[in-house]
């Protein structure tokens, strides 16, 4: 349940930076925007860290693969990404488009086991569920 609660905030922490990214951006540019975010990401975990963890940097050389380390760059991308697509579409339909995205890679990640993920079994279920949120897309965006 705790999972479930975190992905929650998890979600509406995300609509709201990428809302405050792209009014920064409106201010000064896309790239100044995405490097404050990730200058102040850095800044925050560098104090939580600090604060409560304290583990070795160390432990970075010796993640396997090392294409994992990765996650930072695809972070630079998704903030500009975010902050163009909010500019260019708006929040909701953005987001929208976002989550579908999400959902649609992850679960083919989970479905061939890409990765280092436990390989999942193909699910109709499953496919009607990413139909019904990609028919929720088109309902939501339906004008008269």
């Amino acid at each position: 349940m705790t999972g479930f609660f975190i992905a929650l905030i998890s979600g509406a922490l995300m609509s709201l930076q990428g809302v405050f990214n792209t009014d920064v951006t409106r201010q000064s540019s896309t790239w100044v925007s995405a490097s404050w975010v990730q200058l102040s990401a850095l800044a925050t975990c560098l104090v939580i860290w600090a604060v409560s963890d304290r583990s070795s940097f160390g432990a970075l050389l010796k993640v396997s693969p090392r294409y994992m380390m990765l996650g930072g760059v695809f972070g630079a991308f998704i903030t500009f990404t975010v902050i163009q697509s909010m500019s260019a579409l708006g929040p909701a339909k953005a987001t929208m488009l976002i989550v579908i995205a999400q959902l649609t890679v992850s679960w083919l990640v989970e479905l061939m086991g890409m990765f280092g993920v436990d390989k999942g079994n193909f699910s109709l279920r499953k496919l009607a569920g990413l139909l019904v949120a990609i028919a929720g897309v088109v309902i939501f965006e339906w004008e008269n």
